[in-house]
């Protein structure tokens, strides 16, 4: 009886010890980390100068300009793998300033882990909070990227001299999100050949974008100052998206590893 006793009591102790030991693996496993981060920086520069505001320079098409403000939105940022999945970062709206250099910089964080080999970003923001009204963060009306809750938000904001201008000022307001003068655009300026963003639970990469703001001048739609120095959303703005889109972003260099 005794035996029969001690015999039980044994196997229910190596029952427990058996049921603790699994748990222990099962609370292992699901302690793995399989989020990551990656960083974004945003250079602003004018062909191959790096932005001043104040500073004098030259479009391609010949009109001297010097800037005191430009500030952009990038939002909707998606990341895609070879498979072609995609993750999305949530609440995705980045507001950057050139005058204020932290806003140059940052991170999308519960990065899933894996191999991405594509970014695609909006330069500007979705129709859905063109209309949501006054919002916070990055969207917050404060910033003075915002018309009103009927119009909606700059998109892009350029402003500075000229004396090719008709009154000596620049001022690229560039914003609308109803057709036919819809100026949301995405880009997906692509990885140096050959590159992997290896988002892991133990680093970081980090992709450096510049953007030249002499595109926004050139490319499908020539502006010259003396015919175009003063638009706030309608067809000309349009103009100006497509030529931002075409190419005012581009990879410099990643840090992948």
């Amino acid at each position: 009886m005794l035996f029969r006793t001690l015999s039980s009591a044994l196997l229910a102790l190596l029952l427990g010890i058996a049921t603790l030991s699994f748990t222990a693996c099962d609370d292992d496993d699901k302690a793995q980390p399989n989020k990551g981060e990656l960083d974004l920086e945003f250079e602003n520069v004018v062909g191959t100068q790096a932005l001043t505001l104040g500073q004098a320079y030259t479009s391609t098409n010949g009109d001297a300009f010097t800037l005191s403000k430009l500030n952009y939105y990038i939002s909707n940022i998606k990341l895609t793998k070879a498979d072609g999945s995609e993750w999305a970062e949530p609440e995705s709206y980045h507001l950057v300033k050139h005058d204020q250099t932290s806003t140059r910089t940052f991170t999308l964080q519960e990065v899933p882990t894996g191999d991405y080999t594509k970014i695609t970003f909006t330069i500007g923001v979705d129709s859905t909070r063109n209309v949501s009204g006054a919002q916070t963060g990055a969207l917050d009306p404060l910033n003075d990227m915002f018309w009103t809750w009927n119009s909606g938000y700059i998109f892009l904001k350029l402003e500075g001299t000229s004396p090719q201008a008709a009154n000596g000022q620049l001022v690229f307001h560039i914003g609308g999100f109803k057709s036919p003068n819809n100026t949301i655009r995405s880009v997906s300026p692509p990885l140096p050949q050959g590159t992997v963003l290896k988002v892991r639970a133990e680093k970081a990469p980090a992709v450096h974008y510049k953007a030249d703001v002499l595109k926004l001048f050139t490319g499908p739609n020539v502006i010259r100052f003396a015919e175009l120095s003063n638009t706030m959303g309608g067809p000309s703005s349009v103009k100006v998206a497509n030529n931002y889109a075409a190419g005012m972003f581009r990879i410099d260099h990643v840090h992948a590893d």
